[in-house]
């Protein structure tokens, strides 16, 4: 179709124009990815094949759908062995489109989402797609950031406190009723921030779903999407939260069967453990940051069903229910930090 109530076929082809694209013929828009996230789009003309990102059409929380943040870590990893989408136009502040909005190049491959989408790989397909994507994340954490122009990217130190404020402050924002047990752990996690840590990019919302997977190989990591929760900071909040994502009630988040949860791939312990092999490092307190995960999973759960009763889910399936795994996370989070 030639338009979409989030996206404008002429605007966003004012927008490529500015950028010096030769947008050819018509464009053609149609959403791949909603509500539960940044809204994603591809988009063609009669030569070219994009993709095109902006935050949901409502109840937005701060930063959570930062489109500057994607575009910032995208262009800076480009010339590093992270893979990502060449960028190619940002819309920074909605002159164009009415929002924020970035458009990357379209990266040809698998989008691994849900279980039924494993049964085409064997088990041995499905390790090998495990270990590509956990030394890809190594790689991420091993670059430099001062390096590839990130230096000022924002502040490292104290990330992971600064985490527990955050998603205690989004809980405030975004809850749909009372749940006593969110202030406990908030409580908790400030009590036993970790005084040292390393200070890499962090990608915030790492998981298969989340990468282009090699056409017609499980082992290639084609491209690492969705950069909107990029920051600088602990790289063992990434791999934490790779691992709480393996909990069966993440499907209540996604509102399907999520592939990430499917027992085909390593259990979180053995994920932990793989990634403390991949990248030579111990796991610190790693009660602490198991915690803090899912106090990011439940509180983005609640979010995701906050956003649905605005009316800002893009009718995804299943939002208004996703705060009915709020409760799971935020007591695994009590449970590991006790």
């Amino acid at each position: 179709m030639p338009d979409h109530p989030g996206l404008s076929a002429e605007a966003l082809r004012k927008l490529l124009t500015a950028n010096g694209v030769d947008v050819v013929g018509e464009l053609n828009i149609e959403l791949i990815s909603g509500g539960r996230s940044n809204l994603t789009f591809t988009v063609s003309d009669d030569e070219h094949h994009w993709v095109a990102r902006r935050p949901p059409m409502g109840g937005l929380t701060p930063s959570a759908h930062d489109m500057e943040r994607e575009w910032a870590v995208t262009s800076a990893l480009a010339a590093t062995d992270v893979p990502v989408p060449p960028t190619v136009a940002i819309d920074r502040k909605g002159e164009f489109i009415g929002a924020p909005c970035t458009i990357v190049e379209f990266v040809d491959g698998q989008v691994i989402r849900t279980a039924e989408d494993l049964r085409a790989w064997t088990d041995e397909q499905v390790q090998a797609n495990f270990d590509s994507l956990v030394h890809t994340l190594a790689r991420l954490h091993a670059v430099d950031y001062q390096a590839v122009g990130l230096g000022d990217f924002g502040r490292p130190e104290g990330f992971a406190g600064r985490q527990v404020k955050l998603w205690g402050r989004q809980w405030g924002l975004v809850k749909t009723r009372e749940l006593s047990d969110v202030e406990a752990l908030v409580a908790k996690l400030s009590a036993r921030v970790p005084s040292d840590a390393r200070n890499t990019i962090v990608h915030g919302d790492f998981r298969v779903d989340n990468t282009i997977i090699g056409r017609d190989d499980p082992a290639r990591v084609a491209a690492v999407v969705d950069w909107e929760m990029a920051a600088l900071g602990d790289p063992l909040t990434d791999a934490a939260l790779m691992c709480i994502y393996r909990q069966p009630v993440f499907a209540t988040v996604l509102g399907f069967e999520a592939a990430w949860t499917s027992d085909r791939y390593p259990n979180a312990e053995e994920m932990a453990q793989a990634y403390a092999a991949a990248t030579g490092t111990d796991l610190g307190d790693w009660d602490f940051y198991l915690g803090l995960a899912n106090l990011k999973l439940g509180v983005i759960a609640e979010g995701i069903t906050h956003r649905a009763l605005l009316g800002g889910s893009s009718g995804a399936v299943g939002a208004e229910r996703a705060a009915e795994a709020t409760g799971a996370f935020i007591a695994a989070g009590l449970r590991a930090v006790s």
